[in-house]
């Protein structure tokens, strides 16, 4: 464990002369004029790195999260880049911006961006940005349990956090409804063979393979051929299997591969890689990807309503999961997650993009 200072000063170089002087000159510096000022609040769910936008980037406008994140993908881009991308961010990056609510029972709506682009919905996000709303006293705290809801491109999310001695504890949240498209769905993938998988929906979509049945583990110290065999699967399973959300063609794409195996560790039912977006590797269970998974075990008759089971990710983190109901989406029977992570706050930031930053707009190298 990291020895904790008995106060902020210990962390400074105090030999320096006039130190003191010099500190608060560093913490009341300002930037070049013409910069471009961003200020956030890190954090993290189950490992998964979470970059809260509370100022700096623009409004995409009116209209629903769904709308937003279409707006965003184009009026907004250049701003992903800047904090997804080195040298603010890295290849597996991700972030969340705030905006005001879109509809009249949401406290707040939120657009998740990472490295490839803009997310429909983010479960370990979901975690992360509702601590930092309610630490941050964005949302209220209301003792013993603050109740919310969020809107997102794939619909409202209804989230509940327990608050102890006014601090934010264990946080909960009811995903939109999932459902399973197509089971058992055999494809001969170039380079990696003849591959069956799963065609979920969570809240994103997604192609779940068992990883032994392609000769794959699920280490963390074995996460390149993950990646490369997830690409090559990605693309064959969207052309096998089209994802085709029923009521809004925005969300109808293939996000990633979640590769599922065995437990590590007792008492889990199963542990889950997710390889999304452009080859990033989700650190946690992945929220969405849990709710997707639980819609299949639900199928298969392996799941009840409110019976809860733990899934565990690369790292060993881990999301609990349990269907709440039975509802209808466009006719079809689904299913209604409440998933549960822990989550860290890990800093306060302000990122500067100066106008004659020759890499204002990011870049990636893996």
């Amino acid at each position: 464990m990291l020895a904790r200072p008995d106060s902020a000063r210990q962390v400074y170089p105090m030999s320096f002369p006039n130190a003191e002087e010099r500190r608060q000159a560093g913490l009341t510096w300002q930037p070049p004029a013409g910069t471009i000022t961003i200020t956030t609040v890190e954090a993290h769910a189950e490992g998964e790195p979470l970059r809260v936008v509370l100022a700096g980037v623009p409004d995409p406008g009116g209209g629903n999260a769904s709308a937003r994140r279409v707006t965003a993908l184009t009026s907004l881009d250049a701003y992903r880049r800047a904090l997804m991308w080195e040298p603010r961010g890295h290849a597996d990056m991700y972030g969340c911006l705030v905006l005001p609510p879109a509809t009249d029972d949401a406290a707040a709506s939120v657009l998740f961006l990472h490295n490839e682009g803009w997310s429909t919905m983010c479960g370990h996000g979901i975690l992360a940005v509702s601590r930092v709303l309610l630490e941050t006293s964005i949302i209220p705290r209301r003792a013993p349990e603050t109740r919310f809801t969020l809107d997102t491109p794939a619909g409202a999310v209804r989230v509940t956090a327990q608050i102890r001695e006014d601090r934010v504890g264990a946080i909960r949240f009811r995903n939109v409804p999932s459902w399973v498209q197509a089971l058992e769905v055999t494809q001969v993938v170039p380079g990696v063979g003849p591959v069956t998988f799963d065609l979920a929906f969570g809240g994103a979509y997604y192609a779940f393979v068992d990883a032994a049945s392609i000769g794959l583990e699920l280490r963390a110290d074995r996460v390149a051929p993950l990646i490369e065999a997830a690409a090559r699967i990605k693309t064959s399973a969207a052309a096998a299997a089209p994802p085709l959300h029923p009521t809004d063609p925005s969300l109808s794409f293939l996000y990633g591969v979640i590769f599922t195996g065995p437990a590590h560790a007792p008492g889990r039912h199963s542990r889950h890689v997710c390889v999304f977006a452009d080859g990033e590797v989700d650190r946690s269970p992945t929220g969405t990807g849990v709710s997707a998974r639980a819609a299949i075990l639900h199928a298969r008759g392996d799941l009840d309503l409110d019976q809860e089971i733990v899934i565990e990710s690369i790292i060993g983190s881990r999301f609990s999961v349990r269907l709440v109901e039975r509802t209808n989406t466009a006719g079809a029977t689904t299913v209604v997650p409440e998933v549960g992570g822990r989550v860290a706050i890990t800093g306060r930031c302000e990122w500067f993009i100066e106008p004659d930053d020759p890499f204002a707009d990011g870049f990636l190298l893996r």
